[in-house]
């Protein structure tokens, strides 16, 4: 291990987005949610915050882990339970839906009552 002491990208190590990698990036994606842009987005207006944090912020640790770069990306997001392959047009546009998650779902509850 390097000594700024990089996580494993194992389940243990991302369990809330290994648990949401196998609710939403599966094989079906396509039939349930169209895109996976779109999935993620499901997933934000399904959450609790609770829930959502936590992926949000694993999502953005891997991304960084692997520099976003597709190949390394994807293998990552096999290793912890995804079904699918992104495109390098859909990674930014799934990180694009975390970091709004990981900010607006109060203001957008509000908006809505």
């Amino acid at each position: 291990m390097s000594s700024n002491s990089k996580p494993d990208i194992t389940a243990a190590n991302f369990s809330a987005l290994h648990t949401f990698l196998r609710g939403y990036f599966h094989e079906d994606v396509e039939d349930e949610y169209g895109t996976a842009p779109e999935a993620a987005d499901q997933f934000c207006d399904d959450a609790e915050t609770a829930e959502r944090i936590p992926v949000a912020r694993e999502w953005q640790q891997v991304c960084e882990l692997t520099q976003s770069q597709p190949v390394a990306l994807n293998a990552a997001l096999k290793k912890l339970g995804s079904a699918i392959r992104l495109n390098e047009e859909e990674i930014p546009k799934v990180s694009a839906v975390f970091a709004r998650c990981l900010t607006t779902k109060t203001a957008r509850k509000l908006v809505n009552e």
